[in-house]
């Protein structure tokens, strides 16, 4: 193994985060990574953040608190309405039926009022719920477009989703219920008042039993919080798993790991299960104990103010509104606590959500960063770079080389030994912690992205499509381009005729990555879309390795058009589609060991010229001392 990649491992062991090294891809259902990447889940600022989102809304939410308000006063209203029915217009021995008209008129004006109240409220927080959740979408989809690719190595695609999706709709049932909440305990600390005003005694009897709740609210909400929360990270690990078995499908059905990845997705999903139900528990059971409460206090306003009707201290309509009034009392609290889990899986999901929005930029322009200009001169230029996802373990080492305006450079080396990196580098995906990479003369961190962006083009191992046409995949990188210049770059790679046999031509809609076509046809696509990018430089990662003989011939005719007029950085295994590289670099443990041409350097016999026989000639033709003496040394680096 290289140098780095031992790195890598150590790295590893130390620290899952510890990106030493090739970064580590998350594991899956890491409680401690997701923990240590985005903290812990309850944080009790985070209403803060949220009302960040909410604020441009204020307007709106003014109308929703006062609609809430007043559908709140009409629900303090109608039991002294009905209170005012009962003792001025129900007398024994003879009502007052004007009394009872104008108790109905009431009836008739808070009911409108209430529909009127509710509808508003209703309409608004719906509006404002869907907007603030379009903009924290936004948000967060702007914000991972640009995080450092260090994050996203490190990150699992399931646990983003989940934030994308399931925490954005806890959020949304939280913004829903939230005035609501505000319209409960307006309510609560409202019928504790009327209640008191009422008849003063009876009021501080009735809400005797509260103590009882309190009581058992301070047992119950640690346990609550705690399973919560459970339920919350389950939720993350399932996902995760999920998302890695489905894109890694193929790899599982080759080896027949069917039955074994059910069995460990069985796992995380009976946790969660487990986790969801212990949850529910302590939700709903706060719901009996407050039906409990409620007959009780309704039971002792009967007795008590029953003997107090009956003994002439109290008028029967107090005893009736006051029977209203436990029984909204106690309705609010239920609510209330039915909503607590509501606001716990909020508050996680809010500081899941603003914690990714949290996520450091590491590369970012300067202020005065530069515009790379349309006639820069296409070279590129390594000065003692010293490079490493993890400081404490460099992939390059003290590199230096450069590549002129229109040179085509091959990079070579073993597996791990910095290949990649150096090519992330002239992208600037990464910054070095040594040294300068430099694009057209110029340091690329002090120029702009976009424009740094515009010069170089890459085509990776593995190209990547996107849903939608051939025509939108071809143009992606330069949207501008018309369908004549991207029929043109087509032809000019050699995918035009596969293309125009597709159905529907170059208006076919591909699938998910492109996957209704063969990797060969993926990769002239992706090689015509660099040539409609019209980039100065060139990069070449891997772009063969995968393909097969034929393919390949029709990609090295598509390499010479390609690379006409461009400065080219090329990167294979294959070293017989590098040989007619102008000089080639020969990378080993993160440090150029060779460069030059392949006779120069087939000549000089060294790291190269063993690189290749071993790729091109028979095992038989090579003398054991040298075969093994190649593997001891590669085994050591």
């Amino acid at each position: 193994m290289i140098q780095g990649r031992a790195g890598e491992i150590e790295a590893e062991r130390n620290d899952v985060l510890d990106d030493g090294g090739r970064p580590p891809r998350a594991v899956v259902g890491s409680q401690r990574l997701e923990e240590e990447m985005f903290g812990r889940a309850f944080d009790k600022d985070i209403l803060k953040r949220i009302w960040a989102f909410v604020r441009p809304y204020r307007p709106k939410v003014a109308v929703s608190v006062g609609a809430v308000l007043i559908f709140t006063g009409t629900q303090l209203l109608i039991p002294l309405i009905i209170r005012y029915a009962i003792d001025h217009g129900m007398r024994p021995g003879g009502g007052d039926s004007a009394a009872l008209k104008w108790a109905v008129a009431e009836f008739a004006a808070a009911i409108l009022i209430n529909y009127a109240a509710s509808y508003i409220q209703e309409t608004v927080v719906g509006q404002i719920a869907e907007n603030v959740l379009f903009d924290i979408r936004r948000a967060m989809f702007g914000h991972l477009q640009r995080v450092s690719l260090s994050f996203m190595d490190k990150t699992e695609v399931g646990r983003l989703m989940s934030r994308l999706q399931g925490d954005v709709n806890s959020m949304q049932e939280f913004l829903e219920t939230c005035v609501l909440s505000i319209g409960d305990i307006a309510l609560l600390f409202g019928i504790v008042v009327v209640m008191l005003w009422l008849d003063f005694r009876l009021g501080l009897l009735t809400l005797a039993v509260l103590p009882a709740l309190f009581i058992v609210r301070i047992f119950w909400l640690p346990r609550a919080r705690d399973a919560f929360m459970a339920a919350h990270e389950t939720n993350s690990v399932v996902n995760g798993a999920l998302a890695e078995a489905i894109h890694g499908v193929r790899v599982v059905q080759s080896m027949d790991r069917q039955q074994v990845n059910f069995t460990l997705y069985d796992d995380k999903a009976r946790a969660n299960l487990d986790s969801h139900l212990r949850a529910a528990k302590y939700a709903q059971v706060m719901v009996p104990i407050v039906d409990s409460l409620t007959g009780l206090a309704m039971a002792v306003v009967i007795v008590v103010g029953g003997s107090m009707v009956l003994n002439g201290r109290l008028d029967v309509g107090v005893v009736v509104a006051f029977l209203f009034y436990i029984q909204r009392f106690f309705d609010p609290i239920r609510s209330l606590t039915l909503q607590y889990s509501v606001m716990q899986r909020a508050m996680a999901s809010g500081k899941r959500l603003t914690d990714v929005l949290d996520v450091k930029i590491d590369v970012n322009d300067k202020s005065h960063a530069k515009v790379l200009p349309p006639d820069m001169d296409g070279s590129v230029e390594f000065r003692n770079v010293t490079f490493g996802y993890n400081s404490k373990y460099p992939v390059l080492k003290k590199v230096s080389f450069r590549v002129n305006s229109g040179e085509t450079v091959a990079l070579v080396g073993p597996t791990g030994s910095g290949k990649s990196s150096a090519m992330a580098l002239v992208r600037r995906f990464y910054d070095v912690q040594e040294g300068q990479v430099l694009v057209g003369g110029q340091d690329v961190r002090d120029l702009t992205q976009e424009s740094l962006g515009r010069q170089v083009a890459m085509v990776l191992q593995e190209p990547f499509l996107f849903t939608g046409t051939v025509f939108e995949n071809i143009r992606y990188h330069k949207t501008e381009a018309t369908r004549e210049e991207v029929m043109e770059a087509a032809k000019a790679v050699g995918a035009h005729d596969f293309i125009i046999r597709l159905s529907g031509g170059y208006e076919a809609q591909l699938g998910e990555r492109g996957g209704n076509l063969s990797l060969g046809q993926r990769q002239l696509i992706s090689f015509a879309r660099a040539l409609v990018a019209d980039a100065k430089i060139l990069i070449l990662d891997e772009a063969t390795a995968n393909i097969d003989s034929y393919t390949e011939m029709l990609i090295q005719k598509a390499l010479i058009r390609l690379l006409e007029g461009r400065t080219g950085l090329v990167i294979a295994h294959r070293l017989a589609t590098i040989r007619g590289a102008d000089r080639i670099i020969v990378l080993q443990s993160g440090q150029m060991i060779e460069s030059g041409n392949h006779d120069k350097l087939m000549a000089a016999g060294g790291f190269y010229s063993k690189l290749y026989n071993l790729n091109y000639a028979s095992f038989d033709d090579i003398p054991r001392e040298e075969l093994e003496g190649s593997v001891q040394s590669d085994s050591q680096t």
